[in-house]
């Protein structure tokens, strides 16, 4: 998702990161999100998505990516769903 080249347009429209206009996308659909991270200078980019609004055109484009499908993983593949509860995912989540 980060590498998407529409995600990419519209963040150098509105000079932020694409993790910047997907986090925006999410709040103005009402959607709760906790971003994940430990570095402070990230935290300060997530937090700083509120000076800045997506255009009507930029939601189309947006809304236009869903496949309806995920992009980390399909919660349909049981050996995937088995694979997440495994100790060896845990070795790697460490």
């Amino acid at each position: 998702m980060l590498d998407n080249a529409e995600l990419a347009k519209i963040a150098k429209k509105h000079n932020k990161s694409v993790a910047q206009v997907v986090l925006r996308w999410l709040i103005e659909q009402d959607i709760i999100v906790m971003p994940k991270t430990t570095r402070k200078e990230r935290m300060v980019e997530n937090i700083s998505i509120f000076d800045f609004k997506l255009n009507e055109s930029d939601k189309t484009a947006i809304a236009r990516l869903d496949k309806g499908k995920s992009l980390f993983y399909d919660p349909q593949d049981t050996q995937r769903i088995k694979w997440f509860n495994s100790k060896e995912y845990d070795i790697i989540k460490l």
